[in-house]
């Protein structure tokens, strides 16, 4: 929290200087003794005392009340994240051969598939959310839309192929985004109103730009990318009967159906999403590809908003007031 005048809040030192005036003016009270004739009165008066604390109940519930109205004559601004409404993300996934590996059940893409469907549930319908997938060639399924039912039916359509272009595939993710956005200011962090979610589960292999190329595409376009790299490090895949990864369950001839290692490059995409100012996740498992493109969908193109909340303080101010105002009444206290 912070405030617009923060040089009002020099009115809180009315709190320590109400509660000394409070306490002299009990103390000066004490000294004048009165003699008690009437038994029953005094007995009374002795019972309150051992019940101190009632007295104090009107001033307590004043002194809050005073430091609420300093806070808020102090205009408090508190900044609280919400979806611009121009927002867009773009799904880039890899959708190349290494893809089918079963390491991540029911297969990597697989998973991914049901934690893209599950991502696009929590976005605010308000985001516009398009879909890229990468293999030797990217390829835009799904242009930036608040149609679910219409991403939804491109993430269904995603198949395992050959190569990794990743930094071709961020190339075309990122002209994606920038025309979904328009022409739009950006913010004080030099960035639009837009991201992109890479998924991929190896090195690349395939292209014309490198990865740490495409990544210095989207931070000259102020749109941070967000990574997963998917896969265990021990991920194999058999080479099929066409001399390709997964093309099949029958290996050729005398190879003896050999397996290949297909692990994850987590490095490259690491400096992929600090090149960009985006974060970069590592994901196991199904569940754990799942979390993070839940993370993903509540965090991702999101700004804070200033709101002041003055109102806030005066009225919790006047409310408080009220209480003392009860309270001594009751007690038959005075308040300063």
């Amino acid at each position: 929290m912070t405030f617009a005048s923060p040089w009002l809040l020099l009115a809180l030192l009315l709190v320590p200087a109400a509660l000394a005036a409070a306490l002299w003016f009990d103390r000066r009270h004490a000294r004048y003794a009165v003699a008690f004739t009437n038994l029953d009165v005094l007995a009374s008066v002795l019972g309150d005392r051992r019940r101190p604390w009632r007295r104090w109940v009107p001033l307590a519930l004043f002194l809050a009340a005073l430091a609420l109205a300093g806070v808020a004559l102090a205009r408090p601004v508190t900044r609280t994240p919400t979806a611009s409404s121009r927002a867009t993300i773009v799904l880039l996934v890899d959708v190349s051969g290494s893809m089918r590996a079963d390491d991540v059940k029911p297969s990597r893409l697989g998973a991914a598939q049901l934690a893209m469907a599950d991502f696009i549930d929590h976005v605010p319908s308000s985001v516009k959310v398009g879909l890229v997938s990468f293999s030797t060639e990217p390829d835009v399924l799904v242009v930036p839309t608040t149609d679910r039912v219409i991403m939804q039916e491109g993430i269904d359509l995603l198949e395992p192929d050959a190569g990794t272009a990743i930094g071709d595939g961020i190339s075309v993710a990122v002209r994606v985004a920038q025309s979904s956005v328009g022409n739009v200011r950006r913010g004080r962090d030099g960035k639009i109103p837009a991201a992109i979610v890479l998924l991929s589960d190896g090195a690349q292999t395939r292209g014309v730009l490198l990865p740490l190329q495409g990544a210095q595409r989207a931070k000259a376009a102020g749109i941070p990318i967000y990574t997963i790299a998917l896969g265990t490090p021990h991920g194999t895949l058999g080479l099929g009967p066409f001399g390709g990864y997964g093309f099949g369950t029958a290996a050729p001839p005398g190879v003896g159906g050999a397996r290949f290692p297909v692990p994850p490059d987590p490095a490259i995409l690491r400096a992929i999403a600090l090149e960009t100012g985006g974060v970069a996740y590592q994901a196991k498992s199904a569940a754990k590809v799942d979390s993070v493109y839940r993370r993903l969908g509540s965090s991702v193109v999101q700004h804070t908003k200033r709101r002041e909340v003055s109102s806030w303080f005066a009225g919790a101010a006047a409310f408080l007031l009220v209480g003392a105002i009860f309270a001594a009444r009751i007690t038959g206290e005075r308040l300063p």
